[in-house]
């Protein structure tokens, strides 16, 4: 049976939330845990936090145990471009010109499955 949960609207980009996650799609998730506890990027804590609440998900609501569950899918998108407060911040570029500096956001979402024995 398939655990999903979801984190949405974190204030980092997507690209560098994928460089985390492809290291620990597949895996097992005490593993996994443990790789995304030693990582130094800074993307490795919110996706380690979303694996822990899909996991506390799975043996609260349908009680499935720890020790079975694996990464299934785990995929992280990109959130909103532009929202109206936080989207773009004004820079101003040389001769009169402006350059927006983009505030880019990601949605993470991990799939968490059962082993079959």
């Amino acid at each position: 049976m398939e655990v999903r949960a979801q984190a949405r609207h974190v204030p980092m980009s997507a690209r560098k939330v994928r460089r985390v996650i492809d290291q620990v799609r597949g895996m097992d998730v005490e593993p996994a845990l443990e790789v995304l506890r030693f990582l130094p990027h800074a993307a490795a804590r919110p996706v380690e936090k979303l694996i822990r609440s899909a996991v506390a998900n799975a043996e609260e609501n349908i009680g499935l145990s720890r020790e079975n569950l694996y990464i299934a899918h785990i995929v992280a998108d990109e959130g909103p471009g532009v929202s109206p407060g936080k989207g773009r911040r004004p820079r101003f570029g040389g001769r009169g010109r402006y350059r927006p500096i983009r505030k880019r956001s990601s949605h993470i979402t991990v799939v968490l499955d059962e082993r079959v024995e």
